[in-house]
């Protein structure tokens, strides 16, 4: 089993957040999906360590303002039984300095918050992208795909959450 450890943060402003539609690179997870920014840690960093240096290098800004919202665990069940996890720790910001600038792994869009289901996101992205629309207090929340990107289990809090709809779009 392979673990990473990532951080995703949705910045803010004027009822929009900065999404990443992710374009550029061709052996990529996300490709072709809109995403808020943020990756992988560099040894020895801490969570906002992470998080501050990934939203510079992808978009250019320095936050000034921002939340750790929740603890996102993904698993992804692939071919053969191998079973890829990620914990991603998940931000908003609504506080930042600099400019945008252009980002090799994608096209940075302000998008406002209620198109956001209209976008090609992964299918858990709603979930918890509602909690942090309802301004729901720290949370912990798994999310489990097939390899054909379907999620076949969601949970919050350690409950598991019913797929039918997926509750994200109420």
């Amino acid at each position: 089993m392979k673990s990473n450890l990532t951080t995703l943060c949705h910045i803010e402003k004027d009822n929009q957040y900065l999404m990443l539609h992710r374009i550029s690179k061709s052996n990529d997870i996300n490709k072709d999906k809109w995403i808020g920014v943020g990756g992988h840690f560099e040894k020895g960093e801490s969570p906002e360590e992470c998080l501050l240096r990934e939203v510079k290098e992808e978009t250019g800004l320095t936050l000034t303002s921002y939340r750790f919202r929740g603890i996102v665990t993904f698993c992804l069940e692939k071919e053969g039984g191998e079973e890829l996890v990620e914990y991603m720790c998940l931000y908003t910001a609504d506080g930042f300095e600099g400019t945008i600038k252009e980002c090799d792994e994608g096209v940075l869009e302000w998008v406002e918050k209620d198109r956001l289901e209209e976008l090609t996101l992964w299918e858990g992205d709603l979930l918890f992208l509602n909690l942090l629309r309802k301004e729901a207090p720290f949370f912990s929340m798994k999310l489990c795909y097939r390899e054909n990107g379907k999620l076949y289990f969601a949970s919050l809090d350690g409950r598991e959450i019913a797929l039918d709809g997926c509750g994200a779009r109420e």
